[in-house]
């Protein structure tokens, strides 16, 4: 497949990107000219600068995946992706340590006056005096946003000996606590106490505009402020009244609202701000983890398996080592239901049994819809638009968890509802390698390993039947690769599982149907 990347990535990402796709590193279409050029590639990558709107994201009639190497997605329509099944990915992990670093730079450098003295120095002027400090010790460090590089920041800063608060409506009291964090009931109790704010936060339609003139009026005379998140959070000519007129004692700033910043803008010419031009990322130890995670990301999207870091994906996050290897598994029983279903499914129930039923588990379910609705759509379908397209054709999915499981350690069973009836199958991971196992399917007990091409015969059980198999397919030049044949009771109904080396053809299936009185013969294609 082609990738195209059109702004700088590590060496290390574009080297695993390329084991197995064509890429091409085009920087000039960062600038103009992406709509017109995006139509061949399969996925695209990029960074701050190239903006991937609906009319690129329209044009990309291969695209299967946008990856953004950083944390931020503004230059992303997430929307238009989202409406189309393409899958957005960026690499939230990639640059936490770079910026919680660079956000106790920004605080020192402001507090001490860092820069200003060296400019000074560096200009013939020895004025100690004048660029007299404040200690951290003491102080009170308000955070707004405890997410990963908030949480990093305050645990810095308690080594300061710093009192930190936080305010966050998403964060437990109880993860504060573990943390040695204060939490405030509301953004303004936060402002009122903090010597020092430090935002970390996305920008949203919500968090927009967060921090304005009320907000700042709010802070303590004398107190400063840190913004190493994203621009557009604090209202920058808001911030500028607040620092020319005294009420603040100093800001630190490394994002803004548009950038790159025109040089004249008024944050960039007073004296108690110290800015930065947008470095949060800008180590190479972060570029490398960037490069590297998105590489990874991109490279699980285009040989469609479930993507954790996707930003449009419900079910998307950090998976537990539990569960992530049952993901291409419960999208081989999604595909095993549709097959062995008769008409289509009003109801979709994903069971989870054992060690499984302790953990998130809503990414198997996603991967088990996939499954079942990828053999009969007529569409791409993607862990993107598997939810869209269920919702449109009226198709409920729900979960189950227990833990006891009475025969696995861990199992994953599927039932779906259909105008002619119930059907079920259910699979499990055995062995140190975790070898993927159907375990039942129409209620019979086996034991198969999942194969491409499977087929499903439901007849009563009696001498010769398997014999007979065997030579229509062979007669048909079809190997058989294994088999399995469950039953209840002798001469009752029995089910054998087949797992063949090509696909069995309609009137193949059919006439081995007819000659064994099979009640239903399935032969299915599985994503493998």
């Amino acid at each position: 497949m082609r990738v195209l990347v059109s702004e700088p990535l590590s060496d290390a990402g574009l080297e695993l990107l390329r084991r197995d796709h064509e890429v091409d590193v085009r920087p000039e279409l960062a600038v103009e000219g992406l709509a017109e050029a995006i139509e061949p590639y399969d996925a695209l990558i990029v960074r701050s600068q190239t903006k991937v709107t609906d009319e690129v994201l329209g044009r990309g009639s291969s695209l299967k995946v946008v990856g953004r190497a950083g944390i931020g997605l503004d230059n992303v329509d997430v929307e238009a992706a989202t409406r189309r099944g393409i899958i957005v990915v960026n690499a939230p992990q990639s640059n936490i340590v770079s910026a919680a670093e660079h956000t106790i730079g920004l605080l020192l450098a402001q507090a001490r006056n860092i820069p200003q003295g060296h400019a000074a120095l560096t200009a013939g002027a020895w004025e100690r005096t004048r660029f007299q400090g404040i200690e951290l010790m003491g102080k009170t460090l308000g955070v707004i946003g405890l997410g990963r590089v908030g949480a990093m920041v305050a645990q810095r800063a308690l080594a300061f000996g710093m009192r930190i608060i936080a305010y966050d409506p998403y964060v437990s009291k109880e993860r504060a606590r573990t943390l040695g964090i204060e939490l405030t009931p509301s953004l303004e109790a936060l402002l009122v106490q903090a010597d020092i704010v430090t935002i970390h936060l996305p920008r949203t339609a919500e968090t927009e505009g967060l921090i304005g003139e009320r907000e700042l009026q709010l802070m303590k005379e004398g107190a400063r402020i840190v913004n190493t998140s994203r621009g557009g959070i604090i209202d920058e000519r808001a911030l500028v009244s607040a620092l020319r007129e005294g009420r603040l004692a100093g800001a630190a700033i490394d994002v803004f609202a548009s950038e790159p910043v025109s040089p004249s803008h008024p944050l960039l010419h007073l004296d108690r701000v110290v800015v930065t031009p947008h470095l949060g990322a800008a180590t190479q130890e972060a570029q490398d983890k960037a490069g590297t995670a998105i590489a990874e990301m991109v490279a699980l999207a285009l040989r469609g398996e479930f993507v954790p870091y996707a930003v449009n994906i419900a079910a998307a996050g950090e998976i537990h080592e539990e569960v992530r290897p049952f993901v291409p598994l419960a999208e081989k029983l999604g595909a095993v239901l549709t097959g062995i279903a008769e008409g289509p499914m009003r109801l979709l129930e994903a069971e989870y049994l054992g060690r499984l039923a302790e953990h998130d588990t809503r990414a198997l379910t996603l991967a088990a819809l996939k499954g079942a609705l990828a053999p009969v759509v007529d569409e791409p379908v993607s862990f993107v638009n598997a939810p869209v397209i269920a919702r449109d054709r009226g198709l409920h999915v729900s979960e189950r968890k227990s833990t006891a499981a009475r025969d696995y350690v861990n199992l994953v069973s599927l039932r779906a509802e259909t105008e002619a009836g119930e059907v079920a199958v259910a699979g499990t991971l055995v062995g140190a390698r975790g070898g993927e196992r159907l375990v039942q399917v129409y209620g019979f007990d086996l034991d198969m390993a999942p194969a491409r091409h499977l087929a499903f015969l439901l007849y009563e059980d009696r001498p010769g039947v398997i014999g007979t198999v065997g030579t229509l397919l062979g007669a048909a030049g079809i190997n058989i690769a294994s088999m399995e044949v469950g039953r209840r009771d002798q001469g009752g109904p029995a089910l054998m599982a087949l797992a063949v080396d090509l696909p069995i053809p309609p009137e193949v299936l059919g006439r081995i149907a007819s000659e064994i009185g099979a009640t239903r013969a399935r032969a299915l294609l599985l994503p493998v």
